[in-house]
């Protein structure tokens, strides 16, 4: 089996272990008053309080697990909050626009904390790395958003939100073992995020030569 076809392979057995934990999570929220728009602004509170946590790591390197950890429960709940729209039947025009704006808004705060980190720490590639994941990682939504809207399918690559997710939260969980954890993680962040900028570009333009 090709390296492509074993990471595609890996990416479909996590998303679908995924979409069964978020089921079960799904089936007990239905159950209680929570609305599809408290979960996403929960979720970019939790991420924005994740960044803060990480701006502070000078205080003490726990503050890099603390903050990772806000990150991924409040990145849990903005994935729950669009699938508690579609099963309760709460959602709304304007609630999809606030989910996927949002989005961005915890992802950029998180690599913003990590890129101020880099630089407090003397590192400016580092701070390019930063600045090139936020570009990238937005460009990524973005170009999905462009192909959607011309009736294509743009939610291929390698590093679609689920995975910048797992970097960053790794990265942040390893980054007091050793300084250089970090950037690496940042350097893995950007070079995912613009190989997928590249391969959902391609499609784009495969999808619109074919007949």
């Amino acid at each position: 089996m090709s390296h492509p076809q074993q990471a595609e392979r890996t990416k479909r057995t996590y998303q679908d272990g995924a979409r069964r934990i978020a089921s079960r999570s799904i089936a007990g929220l239905e159950r209680t008053s929570l609305t599809p728009d408290a979960l996403t602004v929960a979720g970019v509170g939790l991420c924005i309080a994740g960044a803060v946590a990480v701006y502070f790591e000078y205080l003490s390197h726990w503050f890099f697990i603390l903050g990772g950890a806000l990150f991924v429960v409040g990145s849990v709940l903005d994935i729950l909050d669009g699938a508690l729209a579609r099963r309760s039947g709460k959602g709304t025009p304007f609630g999809a626009f606030l989910d996927s704006t949002v989005d961005r808004v915890g992802e950029a705060f998180m690599i913003a904390a990590i890129g101020l980190v880099l630089m407090r720490e003397g590192s400016e590639w580092g701070v390019a790395l930063a600045f090139a994941a936020m570009a990238g990682s937005f460009l990524v939504s973005y170009t999905r958003a462009r192909a959607e809207a011309l009736g294509l399918k743009g939610d291929v690559g390698i590093g679609s939100r689920a995975e910048r997710v797992v970097v960053l939260s790794v990265g942040l969980g390893l980054a007091p073992l050793h300084e250089l954890v970090l950037p690496a993680a940042i350097a893995l962040l950007a070079l995912t995020a613009w190989i997928t900028v590249l391969q959902r570009v391609l499609s784009v333009r495969a999808q619109l030569r074919s007949p």
